[in-house]
């Protein structure tokens, strides 16, 4: 984990802090760690490393792959199908 070094003080309503402070009781971990998790899901900030496991859990997929034009002819159903 990266060290903690600025700090930032967020004014919740009492409903959304309670609801979050249960939130991350229940999760076992501290509000802060709650809300940057969050942030970081929300707006992309996750370390490079984060980034890279990702994609290499996807390349273990091994999901069959074609061309666009074949993938759409094998998905979606002939036009005329559709036509009234």
């Amino acid at each position: 984990m990266e060290m903690l070094s600025k700090k930032t003080t967020i004014l919740f309503p009492p409903g959304l802090h309670e609801r979050l402070s249960r939130l991350a009781e229940q999760k076992g971990t501290s509000l802060g760690e709650l809300v940057r998790s969050a942030c970081e899901h929300e707006y992309g900030a996750a370390p490079a490393e984060e980034k890279l496991a990702a994609v290499r859990r996807m390349v273990e997929l091994a999901l069959p792959v074609a061309s666009v034009r074949r993938m759409k002819r094998e998905s979606v159903p002939d036009a005329e199908r559709l036509a009234p």
